[in-house]
């Protein structure tokens, strides 16, 4: 993929992220509710911390050990969590709702008191994560680079727009408006996910591997 690519696809998965139930969202809305429209950043910053100490990771350490093979078998994986992502995604979105839950009073702690707590933030960074930044490292530092730094746009950009509409007395979206964009989300991450695990067989293939 071109840096432009990974860019693009940091930003729609990362919108996908920013938009699912999860104890991030909650946290969002209880302390923008709280503590106003500053929340939200704050909670995405904490959120940031936790995936800069990972990205790094593996840059530094797996992305110099694992082999042609390994690297693909890794994104394999990561097309197959994606699809898997995408089907709960799309399950969810029937039932949705955007409700606030009790979580602690400081932002950045809660963004990465909820992301480090959060099972399925470490497997997606595990498998699908790891094998976009590795995908990005094939073109280069810069293209992986941008595939995260489109994550954390889309998480502010995400954030913030429910933060300050929570904050502000009311919701920006409506349950049924949230609940579309959340089966749109749902079904993207299905298709990427598909595409990303033909794109892993293909690259088996060529190497003799199935």
């Amino acid at each position: 993929m071109s840096p432009l690519e990974m860019l693009a696809t940091g930003f729609a998965v990362g919108l996908t992220g920013a938009l699912a139930p999860g104890p991030m969202l909650f946290a969002t809305i209880d302390l923008s509710l709280k503590k106003g429209w500053k929340s939200g950043p704050a909670i995405v910053a904490g959120h940031a911390l936790i995936e800069l100490a990972i990205c790094a990771l593996i840059v530094l350490g797996l992305a110099s050990v694992v082999s042609g093979t390994g690297q693909a078998l890794i994104s394999l994986a990561g097309g197959a969590v994606l699809c898997v992502f995408g089907y709960r995604t799309i399950r969810a979105s029937g039932e949705a709702a955007l409700s606030a839950r009790s979580t602690g009073e400081n932002p950045i702690a809660a963004g990465m008191i909820t992301s480090a707590s959060n099972p399925y933030f470490w497997l997606w960074w595990l498998t699908s994560g790891s094998a976009l930044i590795i995908l990005g490292l094939e073109t280069g530092i810069i293209a992986a680079a941008l595939f995260v730094i489109g994550h954390w746009i889309a998480d502010i950009g995400g954030y913030s727009a429910i933060s300050l509409s929570f904050a502000s007395g009311r919701a920006l979206l409506s349950q049924r408006a949230y609940r579309i964009v959340l089966l749109c989300c749902g079904v993207f991450l299905l298709l990427f996910g598909v595409w990303f695990a033909v794109y892993s067989l293909q690259a088996l293939k060529s190497m003799h591997v199935l």
